[in-house]
Order: C-alpha cells, then sequence, then structure tokens
C-alpha cells in the first residue's frame, strides 16, 4: 500500500475508532484546543527562585486573562533537572505564535516580568527555553485537571521511527487504550500530537496521581488488564515497534498551577 492510500485509510479508521470510543472524553464534536508546551531550563541557585516567581508572579497573571487552566510544574524525576513546565491552552495555533508579542503589549505583565527579562548576562534568569505546539485528540479534545489537593503528575513522550507508525499508535488511543486508562483509575489531564517541536513525530500526554505509590499500582492494573494484553497484540497495532522511545518525566505542581 503506498504512503497516500496508507493515510487515507488511517485517518479514516481514526475516525470511525474516535467516534465509537467509549473511553472518550464527552463528545467528538467538541473543539479541539491547542497547546503550548514550554521548558524552561535552569541551573541550580538563584534561577531556580527568579523563574519560579515569572512564571508566579508574571506569566500565569497574565495569561489568566486570555486562557486557562494554566499549568505550571517543577521537574522532580527525569533529566536536566532543576526544569520547569509550562502548559498553556489556546482555541487557536496563532494564538500560540503571537502569545509573546501580546503579552508585552501587557503594560502589568511588562512589569512584573522586568526582574526576568532584564536579568544580566552575568547572571541569567535561565539556561533555555524551548516550546513545542501540540493539538489535542480528537477522542480527548480538552485539558481536565485533576482535584486540587496532593497530586503529582506524569508527563510521557511516545516517538515513532515513521509517520506512518505514529498515526497507527493515534488510532491505538482512540480504538480502546482510552478505556484502559479509565478503567485503571487513570487521571487523564490531556494527550497531544506535537505539530511543532522536538523528536517528531511524537504524541505527549499528561496523567494525575496521588503520590507515586497511587502511580505504580494503578500502571500495574493498566499492565495486567486483559483488554490492555488484547490490544496490544493486535495486528493493526502489534506488526512492528510502532514507538521508537518514550520519555516518562514526573513532576509536581508549582504553587500557582491551575492544573
Amino acid at each position: 500500500m503506498d504512503r497516500r492510500k496508507f493515510l487515507a485509510s488511517s485517518l479514516a479508521s481514526s475516525a470511525l475508532a474516535v467516534s465509537s470510543a467509549s473511553g472518550q472524553q464527552g463528545s467528538v464534536t467538541r473543539p479541539r484546543e491547542f497547546y503550548h508546551l514550554r521548558r524552561y531550563t535552569l541551573q541550580t541557585g538563584p534561577q531556580v527562585a527568579m523563574t519560579e516567581k515569572y512564571i508566579s508572579d508574571a506569566l500565569i497573571p497574565a495569561l489568566a486573562k486570555r486562557t486557562g487552566p494554566v499549568g505550571a510544574f517543577r521537574l522532580d524525576i527525569g533529566p536536566e533537572t532543576p526544569t520547569f513546565y509550562v502548559l498553556i491552552p489556546t482555541h487557536e495555533p496563532a494564538i500560540a505564535g503571537a502569545l509573546e508579542l501580546e503579552l508585552n503589549l501587557d503594560t502589568d505583565y511588562v512589569k512584573a516580568a522586568e526582574p526576568f527579562w532584564s536579568a544580566p548576562a552575568s547572571s541569567p534568569a535561565f539556561l533555555r527555553m524551548d516550546s513545542s505546539l501540540l493539538v489535542a485528540f480528537e477522542g480527548w479534545p480538552r485539558i481536565t485537571p485533576p482535584a486540587k489537593g496532593k497530586r503529582i503528575f506524569q508527563l510521557r513522550t511516545y516517538e515513532s521511527p515513521s509517520y506512518r507508525d505514529h498515526i497507527v499508535k493515534v488510532q491505538m488511543f482512540h480504538s480502546g487504550e482510552f478505556e484502559i486508562f479509565k478503567n485503571a483509575g487513570f487521571q487523564m489531564v490531556f494527550f497531544g500530537d506535537t505539530l511543532i517541536g522536538q523528536r517528531m513525530p511524537s504524541l505527549t500526554y499528561m496523567l494525575s496521581f496521588a503520590d507515586s505509590a497511587d502511580m505504580d499500582a494503578k500502571w500495574n492494573v493498566f499492565r495486567n488488564d486483559p483488554a490492555w494484553k488484547k490490544l496490544s497484540a493486535d495486528p493493526r497495532f502489534a506488526f512492528e515497534a510502532i514507538v521508537s522511545n518514550i520519555t516518562n518525566l514526573v513532576l509536581s505542581p508549582l504553587a500557582a498551577s491551575q492544573i
């Protein structure tokens, strides 16, 4: 089967799966969000407090006038600590692209962000900031924040060796994996397909748990679910290794996080 026919067939099958998946979020007619996911890579020391203050006192209050809920997280388990992540939902990709320009017209934001933005080269506020743009899955079109209180998050990214395999993996979520997650008791926060970013093709999703013991217990339920064993052995998804690399990060929310 050539690439064009395969993509048409896969997308049609995926659309059918979305319409029938019982574990999906709400109605498939709801508009899909776009996610601007920022990562601030820091150096241990003053950068941590300065960047957290910028996120809490400048960025989130300014974003709250325009969109929400905005998530802000500290990396607890994963490479390149200390690192902060900020998750910004929008309804249009153009909004995400023009966000920085718009924020710089907000006088309250500019004033609150001044120490962060004007940090001298001898004492910068951060090492690097990078961004990615994602579009929500059709079967999970909007962020679902967990209840407030003690909570941790998993941010998981699946890279695929080809766009074909990536499409098949997205289709797999819409063909029963959402329901298996639900049966395992996972609090699903968002699922996004990477439009712009590093290490594509890839998808990223976020789950929430009460603590690490809760996380381990629910993943154990997931792995042992007969429905998962059946789905993962389905020839539609098991014809080759459709995921070539998984990045698994454990995060905790900053005090100002709305997620």
